[in-house]
């Protein structure tokens, strides 16, 4: 028996339609994102988000639901951020590190589109939309998933 050859990397910073689904349904399928970020203390800081979805192409985004949270108060002093994913199970054996900098956009056209996209309980945790959305303007992906190992740089 000849073993396969190890896939070959996705490498184009483009986030193909299975990792957004990975994104898209961390929260609901009981996998949440974990942001990690450096407190405005200059402190390392994690914390689930369930809130995260694929943007676009090439950006996450987050509804931070705090508007004195850690987070937000932390980004003016440093934009780098890290999201991570994890799908421990044997069928769907993920992990993927979403790596760039992060921004607050309170324009109304993206308060609505990230509002509006992410999962109902997020959503209903700030019904008075005093949160504002993080884009996270990607620079790497790095991890594997189902049938490819990840590599993707800007």
């Amino acid at each position: 028996m000849t073993q396969q050859p190890a896939p070959e990397p996705l490498t184009e910073l483009k986030l193909n339609d299975q990792i957004k689904k990975m994104v898209n349904e961390s929260f609901t399928s009981g996998k949440p994102i974990i942001v990690a970020y450096t407190d405005e203390n200059g402190a390392p800081s994690l914390s689930y988000r369930g809130s995260a979805i694929a943007y676009s192409d090439n950006q996450l985004a987050i509804w931070a639901r705090n508007p004195d949270g850690g987070l937000l108060k932390a980004l003016p002093k440093n934009a780098r951020v890290t999201m991570l994913y994890r799908d421990p199970g044997p069928e769907n054996r993920a992990m993927l590190q979403f790596r760039g900098v992060a921004r607050i956009d309170n324009s109304d056209a993206t308060r609505e589109k990230v509002y509006n996209d992410i999962p109902e309980p997020e959503r209903n945790a700030d019904k008075e939309k005093k949160g504002s959305p993080v884009i996270l303007d990607l620079e790497r992906v790095d991890g594997f998933m189902p049938g490819a190992r990840v590599a993707m740089r800007k």
